[in-house]
């Protein structure tokens, strides 16, 4: 079995978000970069598989030379080899396109996908590169079991939870779920030393087509002051909530 696990490198969730002085793109300086969270995910399922069916698991990411150290932690947590397509990320689209052709010569069974990055939210590459691929698509998966060329998958839909079957390859769109938090793997010195001998190669891109171009940034609004109230006076709790406020 060859799985493909697409990774983003995303700022970390504690790291201040700033826009250029025009605000016409992001503040890099200063950020620290890990692997997209739900992409994490992926990765762990993947290495189970690795572990309990023999697959070789191959990661992909689309980005510049920046986004290296973050390939080489997820080489560090299990990962066989590793793709970098030497371009810097523009939109889904263009994303979407240079993972399917790598994936379209690769002969992969699984391609694991977080559900969405947790930058930008868009949440569009895992359908994109399924359809381009003419794969089946699972999205929200938080649960999956292979058993040779077919995979049982349960995935969150409103109200509840669905359980399907698909023949394989497959494009599977993860999140929380897909495996236990417990049992995300945190890279031992070992692994951190295996990784600076596994392959990573660097591929030029195939296709320079944008679709979106961002325009402008805007921060997220400062936060209003805070006006404190004693516990023991309610009346003018009740009276700010309804005069000021205006939520009841």
């Amino acid at each position: 079995m060859k799985i493909l696990v697409c990774i983003s490198s995303v700022p970390d969730t504690t790291s201040k978000i700033n826009f250029t002085a025009d605000q016409s793109a992001f503040d890099k300086n200063g950020i620290q970069w890990v692997i997209n969270p739900l992409d994490e995910f992926g990765l762990t399922k993947a290495i189970k598989l690795q572990e309990s069916a023999g697959a070789t698991v191959t990661v992909i990411n689309v980005g510049d030379s920046t986004t290296e150290p973050v390939i080489r932690k997820s080489l560090a947590i299990g990962a066989n080899d590793a793709i970098r397509i030497n371009i810097e990320p523009k939109d889904s689209y263009s994303v979407a396109k240079e993972i399917a052709n790598i994936a379209q010569s690769g002969g992969y069974d699984l391609i694991f996908c977080g559900k969405e990055s947790i930058d930008y939210n868009g949440g569009a590459v895992p359908g994109m590169v399924a359809q381009l691929l003419n794969q089946p698509f699972i999205n929200a998966c938080v649960g999956l079991e292979v058993n040779g060329a077919e995979a049982t998958a349960v995935r969150e839909i409103e109200g509840g939870k669905e359980t399907i079957s698909v023949k394989l390859p497959a494009v599977i769109a993860g999140q929380k779920g897909l495996v236990d938090e417990k049992d995300l793997i945190i890279p031992n010195m070992r692994g951190i030393m295996s990784a600076r001998s596994k392959p990573l190669t660097v591929r030029e891109p195939v296709n320079n087509e944008v679709k979106v171009d961002a325009v402008s940034f805007d921060a997220v609004p400062a936060r209003a002051a805070v006006k404190m109230v004693a516990p023991d006076n309610l009346d003018e709790l009740v009276r700010l909530l309804h005069e000021e406020a205006k939520v009841i």
